[in-house]
């Protein structure tokens, strides 16, 4: 019979959808990556600022749901940022006079790649793939 191995769960970091929750989604994210040995987390915390702001800022109910994990098939590390809307992020950029827009048109070339994971229950999960 084989053996079967969980992989242990990896805290989260729930937020309340306010200005304050990039901020504290930097700190997890510094204090994940300091776990997980990686001395750099200047891109991660770009990426966690860009996706936790877009969801308080274009959602703004429920809960946002921040997690840092490694990737067991190479090394990265996935961040990933669960809210309660099913719109997928609009990759912007288009528009030289606007104001804001770019964050995540900027993130792309930051990352491996991203992405958006519709969930069944409710919500969306996007996530970025960040080198160690």
């Amino acid at each position: 019979m084989p053996t079967i191995a969980f992989a242990p769960e990896r805290p989260a970091l729930v937020l309340e959808p306010t200005d304050r929750a990039p901020a504290m989604a930097r700190r997890y994210l510094t204090e994940r990556f300091r776990e997980l040995g990686h001395a750099d987390d200047f891109v991660g915390r770009l990426v966690v600022t860009e996706l936790v702001t877009n969801s308080y800022k274009h959602v703004g109910i429920g809960h946002i749901v921040v997690r840092v994990l490694p990737d067991v098939r190479e090394p990265l590390t996935v961040i990933e940022v669960w809210d309660e809307s099913t719109a997928p992020p609009l990759v912007g950029g288009g528009d030289h006079d606007a104001t804001s827009g770019r964050g995540l048109l900027l993130m792309s070339e930051l990352v491996h790649d991203w992405g958006v994971r519709p969930l069944y229950e409710e919500g969306k999960i996007v996530w970025a793939r960040c080198a160690r």
